[in-house]
């Protein structure tokens, strides 16, 4: 067992306390109005930590793992900029102040986002079907791929109206296409595909945690927004 996870496994209990209270109190401080423009600062910052935590109880850095931890973000990074400066992928958008410092107009942070998703959902979905028994359906990458690639496209649907309101992104007259979804779909499973048939040890204590805590940040943003505006 190397150090990084050493620390990881004795510090389990306090990480998961810590990054459970980070996002319910970014939710808290995102929703009263005074606190928005602080915490909207911050949620860059939120995205960094949680993936720096992610990779902090991952297992197995050998270089596959790394080369393709790599891939995802810079591809991630790249379609996005192909995105805004095009148009074709995801349809007419743009990138507010929220997120941070930009590169090509695109906040790095994006990177970090594609990396964090699909490592979620991926070894999340992974996991899960890990449990059962004799079913070579539940154990064919393409098909965890494709169920990885639809959770992180319901997630979408409810980031989209949630990143509007907070200037994370804009689209034109603020109508999001259906492309967009399309589009993420297709990209989400080829990075889930790469990233499934990638050899290492895919587990993490961390990463279905952060995968709900993700879901419950923007059902929560999405539901009071509904009811109180």
């Amino acid at each position: 067992m190397n150090l990084q996870f050493f620390i990881a496994v004795k510090y389990r209990k306090i990480t998961f306390i810590v990054i459970m209270l980070m996002y319910l109190v970014g939710t808290i401080g995102l929703i009263i109005p005074s606190t928005q423009p602080y915490f909207k600062l911050a949620s860059a910052f939120n995205l960094w930590v949680s993936l720096i935590l992610l990779l902090f109880f991952h297992e197995d850095f050998n270089k596959s793992f790394i080369f393709t931890g790599i891939v995802i973000f810079c591809s991630g990074f790249f379609i996005e900029v192909l995105g805004v400066h095009t148009g074709v992928i995801f349809g007419k958008y743009w990138y507010g102040e929220t997120l941070g410092t930009q590169l090509w107009n695109v906040p790095l942070v994006i990177g970090a986002n594609w990396l964090l998703l699909v490592y979620c959902s991926a070894i999340s979905v992974q996991n899960a079907f890990s449990i059962i028994k004799n079913k070579p359906f539940f154990s064919s990458v393409l098909i965890q791929s494709l169920i990885s690639a639809t959770l992180m496209v319901l997630l979408d649907l409810l980031i989209e109206p949630v990143a509007i309101r907070l200037d994370f992104w804009h689209w034109q007259n603020e109508k999001i296409p259906t492309q967009n979804f399309q589009a993420w779909f297709l990209i989400a499973f080829i990075l889930n595909y790469i990233l499934l048939k990638t050899k290492f040890r895919k587990t993490n204590s961390l990463a279905f945690l952060l995968l709900i805590l993700q879901f419950f940040f923007f059902i929560s943003l999405t539901v009071f927004h509904y009811f109180f505006y």
